[in-house]
């Protein structure tokens, strides 16, 4: 693994705080990702179900926050392109929030670069994340980090690795490209991960089952965009945060609606609350 350090500093890029170096051993310290790595939730590693949509939406914007960054907001004009966007590059500190934890692959721009475009030959990536337009002309841009940030949206959606085999026995490239077909035949849904469809609102409170459909939508719009199947076709980084964040916006305006409209009686409906909670309700209704 290999880390940034130096200028690059992000509360969503891992940093380096020291290393030792023993004979032939280095001990690299790093931030703290004790919940280990986002792909161990969809690969069924650990409880997926602590990925509400919500906080499926910050995980996904703590990442494009990075992303954005390294792409255009270094201080120095610096520009980074990772090259290796995928669910086992993003680690989760102990509140769940994502950090980019590999830039192995990465390669720097030069400073005031207009259109940044590079021609390399070593292929690297792994399929089902990999920039189509590199695959076949080796042209890397920024745009390559936001098709591989795709595929990362869009297994957040549907709860399932990108090469998982039931994506990979309807195309060898994985989920991208079942899902642009699924979109463009409007049967996206039915990909969707059924916890997500299931879960309530956070506060408890509300029998409205499943994400706002606008949180949704704009997700998925966004997320499609990004896996176009050419370069400029894709959106700027800015533009991904932007649209995100719209996504988190619908989706707590719908869950503080929906509680502060349901009524006292219904709050106390055994129906809705687990034995604990009635009681307390009780309680305080005197």
């Amino acid at each position: 693994m290999e880390i940034l350090s130096g200028g690059v500093k992000h509360p969503n890029i891992v940093n380096l705080l020291g290393f030792c170096v023993e004979a032939s051993e280095m001990i690299l310290v790093i931030e703290d990702f004790s919940n280990e790595f986002l792909g161990d939730y969809l690969g069924n590693l650990k409880d997926k179900r602590l990925l509400t949509w919500e906080k499926r939406l910050k995980v996904c914007i703590d990442v494009a926050h990075a992303l954005w960054y390294i792409h255009s907001e270094m201080e120095d004009q610096t520009r980074i392109i990772n090259r290796d966007i995928w669910i086992y590059n993003i680690g989760l500190d102990k509140n769940l929030e994502a950090k980019i934890v590999n830039f192995w692959w990465s390669v720097f721009l030069p400073p005031n670069q207009e259109d940044e475009a590079l021609y390399l030959n070593n292929g690297i990536g792994r399929d089902s994340y990999r920039d189509p337009e590199y695959r076949e002309t080796r042209k890397v841009k920024r745009e390559s980090d936001v098709y591989g940030f795709g595929v990362v949206l869009f297994e957040i959606l549907c709860g399932r690795l990108a090469y998982d085999p039931i994506y990979l026995k309807e195309n060898e490239l994985g989920l991208a490209h079942v899902a642009r077909r699924s979109f463009s035949t409007g049967s996206l849904e039915e990909l969707i991960d059924p916890l997500i469809k299931e879960e309530v609102c956070e506060n408890g409170f509300v029998l409205n089952r499943g994400p706002n459909k606008d949180s949704l939508r704009t997700f998925i719009t966004i997320a499609h965009q990004c896996v176009a199947e050419t370069q400029d076709q894709r959106p700027t980084m800015k533009v991904v945060v932007k649209e995100l964040e719209k996504a988190l916006f619908f989706q707590v305006s719908y869950c503080s609606k929906l509680s502060l409209s349901t009524p006292r009686s219904n709050m106390c409906d055994g129906s809705l609350l687990y034995r604990k909670q009635k009681l307390e309700c009780f309680m305080r209704l005197g």
